[in-house]
């Protein structure tokens, strides 16, 4: 068990690139506490930077990119859906550190040649190299990509042939390396709670590949905190599996960094309840919501993740999963930019 200075201290050691505007700030959520009872707080990591879109992905990235600046890459490949927010953020860090974005995008929603919009926008003005790949009938992302290996394989060997050296970014950059910088996300949290006398019982995020809650596992593994920490899913996942690879990715930040401590599977929760009716598919009641966050407090969540974590949350605070009197930090993980996006994810957000 560690301060939170000495566990930012062991984080800090590792290779990284400056890239966003950290820490990021915490502030109450007045009016939706006093309808509530309970005392909510939401942690602005949609205002990681570098830009205004997208969300927190800078985290991972700075140490993603410092690892890869650091192996004398000059290329990233990495994956997504075609509104990835992910593979938009790695194509903006890419290009400040000087590197070749090569985005590979499974068209979950078909994008309309005539009509490109947020993400998608974005990859096209920062000049990423994109290759849109189409998508089965009832086919997950995951197994899009299996499915199309070869195409970047291929396109891997044709770089290396020119002479460049391409760094291979999983989707979601959820690696040991990307973990470190949610694990230093969930310190710099304790200690910003901890100098405003705050004492959180609940912990929420929206989770997608994983590498933001075990980030967050990591970190409170790193100071032995008895938060509970809950990620809500955004995507269909495996019910044994997922959780195992979360646990997984924090043990493997853990060692990384050189930290002795570990998590396992009781120090966190994986609710798969909230995503219907799918990934970038709209949920009715999110989407109720969503409208009652900006409504209310004047805070926009997205419909892919955000808006379903939040939603999540409010669900806990309905049922009385959570008591009222209880303290909560909802980490706002940004991705507003899908509100701009096809109707088909914005769904019936419209309605007055």
């Amino acid at each position: 068990m560690k301060t939170v200075e000495q566990a930012q201290e062991l984080i800090h050691r590792q290779v990284r690139v400056k890239l966003g505007f950290f820490p990021t700030p915490i502030h109450k959520l007045e009016k939706v506490s006093q309808d509530t009872g309970v005392e909510l707080y939401i942690k602005r990591e949609d205002f990681s930077g570098m830009t205004l879109f997208g969300g927190n992905k800078m985290r991972k990235l700075e140490y993603l990119l410092g690892d890869a600046q650091a192996k004398g890459c000059d290329t990233v490949i990495t994956y997504g859906a075609t509104q990835s927010n992910h593979a938009m953020e790695t194509a903006t860090a890419a290009r400040k550190c000087g590197m070749k974005p090569i985005l590979y995008l499974a068209a979950l929603v078909e994008p309309k040649e005539e009509d490109i919009r947020a993400n998608l926008l974005l990859d096209t003005i920062l000049g990423a190299e994109i290759h849109i790949l189409p998508t089965l009938p009832g086919e997950l992302m995951a197994d899009t990509f299996v499915r199309c290996r070869g195409q970047v394989e291929e396109r891997i060997a044709e770089l290396e042939r020119e002479g460049h050296k391409v760094y291979d970014m999983p989707s979601g950059g959820s690696t040991a390396v990307g973990v470190v910088g949610y694990a230093d996300s969930f310190v710099e949290t304790m200690g910003q709670l901890r100098d405003q006398g705050i004492h959180p019982d609940y912990f929420f995020t929206s989770t997608g590949t994983g590498g933001t809650l075990a980030g967050l596992s990591a970190g409170k593994a790193l100071l032995g905190s008895d938060v509970k920490l809950i990620g809500i899913q955004v995507s269909p996942k495996d019910p044994e599996g997922y959780p195992k690879h979360v646990a997984g990715l924090a043990n493997q930040a853990l060692e990384r960094i050189g930290a002795e401590e570990r998590t396992d599977l009781s120090q966190f929760v994986c609710d798969p309840n909230y995503f219907a009716p799918g990934y970038e598919m709209p949920s009715k009641a999110a989407n109720d919501d969503i409208r009652y966050l900006a409504r209310s407090e004047g805070l926009f969540t997205d419909p892919v993740y955000s808006g379903k974590g939040f939603h999540g949350l409010m669900e806990y605070i309905r049922d009385g999963r959570i008591p009222k009197g209880s303290t909560v930090v909802y980490f706002h993980t940004g991705g507003t930019t899908a509100l701009f996006s096809e109707a088909e994810i914005v769904g019936d957000l419209t309605r007055i």
